[in-house]
């Protein structure tokens, strides 16, 4: 029997990230799925209460927390305290969580301290064949099917893994959990939060569309002149009409470190692929870029596939795509722009 344990946390407004609706109806198919399971959420935060009744209705047995100012704000040593406490008060053979940066930070160090094991960035869990998980290694290009007897066992959920929960809210009676924060614990303050305006956040985790530039862009035009900065225009116009996210190809990431015209907003934190991101977006449009096989694996997630490129014979035209678009992506993109103004 696993006593499975969902911990999450809370914002500062205390609402629930996206990820956790999706964590939710994870735990919950894997109570139902494992007999004579028992689950319990574990909320921490600076308060809880409002997301403990939106998620009330869930199914859980138990509603434990940590709660107070100290547990506001990200913070590695009261958040592992906090998850800590919650899972030694659950007695959890099971810690399931969503992958957000607060819990990939705390929860490896919380897995330590109870002597057990943890797995980060899963894709799924299955239980057909016993308890196993499902990870994404990018370099292999494989996913794999792996499963541990170390109990307790942390699992880490991607965002876009699953299906997320939804319910009606109700009243939900929270068990508090009184952890000691000695001010060895509180070394590390938050002072602020430095954040690009709205309009110019290009990397947007749950956007409808991804919209992925490649290479060609700093290349020369029909012209046989570079547009680097009519490009980068462009396509910040698109990106910000649209609100979609904004991701590139290696290639073009790299092209500032060998002295090549470079579009000046993308960092390697844009770059898709092997060695960058596997983002979930529902769509996905992909610009001057070749479809790669290191590139493509990056989008094993998103659903609609479309791409332009001069290239009818590039790797998107061997089955990559969902749609290839035979044409100029600089004279394509300026069209749709102008229909978006």
């Amino acid at each position: 029997m696993e006593k499975i344990l969902l911990l999450l946390h809370t914002d500062e407004n205390g609402a629930l990230p996206k990820a956790a609706l999706e964590a939710i109806q994870t735990a919950r198919s894997l109570a139902c799925s494992l007999k004579e399971s028992t689950w319990t959420v574990g909320l921490a935060g600076g308060r809880v209460q409002d997301a403990a009744n939106a998620i009330a209705s869930c199914g859980a047995g138990r509603f434990l927390s940590v709660t107070g100012d100290e547990f506001n704000a990200s913070r590695y040593a009261t958040d592992a305290a906090a998850a800590e406490a919650i899972a030694r008060a659950a007695e959890a053979t099971l810690l399931v969580a969503p992958a957000t940066s607060r819990w990939a930070r705390a929860l490896p160090g919380v897995a330590q301290r109870l002597g057990g094991a943890v797995d980060t960035h899963l894709a799924g869990i299955e239980t057909e064949n016993g308890l196993a998980v499902r990870r994404w290694y990018y370099r292999q290009r494989i996913e794999a099917s792996q499963t541990r007897a170390v109990r307790p066992w942390v699992l880490l959920l991607d965002s876009g893994a699953g299906e997320a929960w939804s319910g009606d809210p109700g009243e939900a009676t929270l068990e508090p959990i009184e952890v000691e924060t000695p001010e060895s614990l509180k070394r590390t303050t938050v002072e602020g939060v430095q954040a690009p305006e709205a309009d110019e956040q290009t990397i947007r985790p749950d956007a409808e569309m991804l919209f992925v530039a490649g290479a060609g862009w700093t290349k020369k035009q029909a012209d046989g002149a570079v547009h680097a900065d009519e490009a980068s225009d462009l396509i910040l116009d698109i990106v910000r009409k649209t609100k979609c996210s904004l991701g590139s190809s290696k290639s073009l990431v790299d092209l500032s470190g060998e002295g090549q015209a470079v579009l000046p907003f993308l960092t390697h934190l844009h770059q898709v692929g092997q060695t960058g991101s596997t983002p979930r977006h529902p769509k996905g449009l992909a610009t001057c870029c070749h479809g790669e096989e290191p590139h493509v694996v990056g989008w094993r997630f998103i659903n609609d596939r479309r791409a332009v490129n001069l290239d009818a014979n590039c790797g998107w035209a061997h089955g990559k795509a969902d749609v290839l678009y035979v044409a100029d992506a600089f004279e394509v993109m300026k069209k749709v722009k102008a229909l978006l103004d």
